[in-house]
């Protein structure tokens, strides 16, 4: 068995060094400083290469239970062998720190990357979707993680299919003073700091969720500003306060394979609480399916769904096909 020398980076440099080691995933040396992660530990061999790395968070993690959660992410590793020396090595640090179960690969929230592909079925991969190499689950798994949560994306290939209780759902939402309008690109900051404020609470029951700042969450949607149809992205207003959104973009990955651009990526649905059970969600979706079918768009992808949630739940009643599968893990420490 080899035996890997193990670092903690402690300076800027380092950090530098764990974002690109040769061979595995390229990661921006602002980005990682920005989720402020704990620590950052990276394994080295005997010619002092990188060979595995990862970052770990103890404080501020999401609540599960009566576990105190810590966080593994940032996660790679060239084989089983390291992968099972940085495992142990993570946990170890977490259970010092008081932790109880360790979770991962999670880049420090819900927000960022986290979970694993672990089914890739035939369909490429699209836009925004996170990949990894498909040994990687099994380095949790051979290490005594086991599935927390499981997460599925669909696909729709029937986007003029008639949904005759959606018929109803909108009656009710017109008599509720709810209209479905697009997304406007003219006033995008403030667009988002809408959305923001009904992303927090229409995410605050799902499975670890964890408030971010606005700040966070204008970084994260602000630079896909470029990539945005705004057409295909609708908000629900009643009395002019944002109720529910639906955010989709197409899948410009398609085109650098020399395929025309047909399909479009469903990648969030937000309802606030207080109109769930009025359909609103299912409403917006089939929105943007008629529209993105008005604009000659083929196909939606329905994306990274956890398999228990109210979008999945949607997906099924548009005859959604599984197309890939993730996974989340935990293990006992």
């Amino acid at each position: 068995m080899r035996i890997f020398q193990s670092i903690q980076v402690q300076n800027r440099k380092q950090l530098a060094r764990f974002c690109a080691p040769a061979g595995l995933p390229l990661l921006e040396v602002e980005t990682v400083a920005r989720h402020n992660a704990d620590a950052h530990w990276m394994l080295k061999n005997r010619d002092g290469d990188v060979v595995a790395r990862c970052s770990l968070w103890w404080q501020r993690t999401p609540l599960y239970g009566d576990h105190r959660l810590g966080l593994i992410g940032h996660y790679a590793a060239h084989d089983a062998e390291a992968a099972s020396q940085l495992l142990d090595l993570a946990c170890d640090r977490l259970a010092a720190q008081g932790c109880t179960m360790a979770v991962g690969p999670m880049d420090g929230s819900t927000w960022q990357r986290y979970r694993l592909l672990t089914e890739r079925g035939n369909e490429p991969g699209f836009f925004l979707e996170p990949d990894n190499p498909d040994e990687w689950p099994a380095h949790f798994t051979g290490n005594g993680f086991t599935v927390l949560a499981t997460y599925v994306s669909a696909l729709v290939t029937d986007l003029n299919r008639p949904e005759p209780r959606l018929a109803r759902v909108a009656e009710r939402a017109t008599v509720r003073g709810i209209r479905i309008r697009p997304l406007n690109l003219e006033r995008f900051e403030a667009e988002l700091r809408c959305l923001y404020r009904l992303a927090l609470a229409g995410f605050e029951q799902n499975l670890l969720f964890t408030p971010i700042d606005e700040s966070e969450f204008m970084a994260l949607y602000r630079p896909l500003r470029p990539s945005i149809r705004p057409e295909l992205s609708l908000i629900a207003e009643r009395h002019g306060r944002p109720v529910g959104f639906v955010f989709a973009l197409p899948d410009w990955l398609q085109a650098p394979r020399g395929e025309s651009i047909d399909t479009v990526i469903i990648k969030t649905v937000a309802v606030h609480p207080d109109h769930r059970s009025g359909g609103l969600g299912s409403l917006l979706v089939a929105r943007c399916h008629e529209i993105a079918h008005s604009l000659g768009y083929r196909r939606t992808i329905h994306a990274l769904m956890h398999e228990t949630n109210d979008s999945r739940k949607i997906g099924r009643r548009n005859e959604a096909r599984v197309m890939r599968r993730y996974a989340l893990f935990a293990k006992r420490i």
